[in-house]
């Protein structure tokens, strides 16, 4: 009886193991004559590769013209493109015309959605002679009048000139419109002029005294009550919706009525209380920024 039992636990246990899956480590390897043997490749002459008989031509792509129109300052641009140049590339042509923007100062908008740098013209579906909306990015005054524009590094003189004054005017830097900040820079002036430096016995240069004149810096011109009822006023969402009907009224192309709302929003941020007030007045009258912001 004790060998019958035995004989049947060994059955059960056996037949208990061969029930579990069978785990390998991650690195196992199996022996190498349980390897599939290799089927014998015949060696084939292959005949040699032709040499190619010459390389087609890209077919070649016809350019279009485009108008570039801006609403403010009025002025409007023709340019003869290509459908797979680059968005950053026409701005650069762009630029070489006279009277135009900096390349990095444009914003081109087509049927109100901003044009990225990096896709190409054809991407936009743009056909010839199609308008695409000119724009300058806030904070830089575009006056066609003035050209070419002038370089905002001020000139520097040497030392041993004899006037040694110095100062930087606003006509000859691009002027900033955020909010009521200052939009000139005051003069510096350096006192006294000496024709020639002179030195201490110690070898030491003298100092030299700067004087800082801010006479002509001007001041806010409207009180505070004024100010914070201004503030309050352009913070209001009902505000921008009947600034955006009166423009859709004024405007034959609903198109031209957004971008003169946009430069509005724009122009106004920095008197924004808070920075939240655009993402409210945009969410209350149903319009979305620039390239969906």
């Amino acid at each position: 009886m004790a060998d019958q039992a035995e004989l049947v636990f060994v059955r059960t246990f056996i037949k208990t193991i061969a029930n579990h899956p069978v785990t390998f480590p991650d690195d196992y390897q199996q022996p190498l004559q349980d390897w599939p043997k290799k089927v014998p490749i015949l060696p084939i002459e292959l005949p040699p590769v032709p040499e190619p008989k010459g390389q087609p031509s890209a077919p070649s792509v016809a350019s279009i013209d485009i108008t570039f129109k801006s609403l403010k300052p009025p002025q409007s641009f023709t340019l003869s493109v290509q459908p797979t140049d680059s968005i950053s590339g026409i701005k650069s042509q762009l630029a070489s015309q006279p009277r135009a923007p900096p390349a990095d100062a444009q914003r081109l908008l087509l049927k109100g959605k901003a044009l990225a740098d990096n896709k190409l013209l054809k991407e936009y579906n743009v056909k010839d002679g199609d308008t695409i909306n000119l724009m300058v990015k806030p904070g830089f005054d575009w006056d066609p009048s003035t050209a070419p524009f002038p370089s905002s590094e001020p000139e520097t003189k040497s030392l041993l000139e004899p006037d040694m004054k110095s100062s930087l005017s606003s006509d000859s830097l691009p002027k900033l419109s955020t909010g009521f900040r200052h939009t000139r820079t005051p003069s510096i002036v350096l006192s006294p002029s000496p024709s020639v430096i002179s030195l201490e016995p110690e070898g030491k240069p003298q100092d030299i005294n700067l004087t800082l004149d801010t006479s002509s810096i001007p001041t806010a011109s409207l009180s505070p009550a004024t100010q914070s009822s201004y503030q309050a006023t352009i913070c209001e969402p009902e505000f921008w919706e009947n600034l955006l009907s009166f423009l859709r009224s004024a405007f034959n192309n609903d198109n031209d009525a957004l971008v003169a709302f946009e430069n509005f929003l724009c122009a106004s941020k920095g008197a924004m209380s808070k920075a939240s007030d655009i993402a409210r007045i945009r969410d209350y009258v149903g319009v979305s920024g620039m390239a969906g912001t």
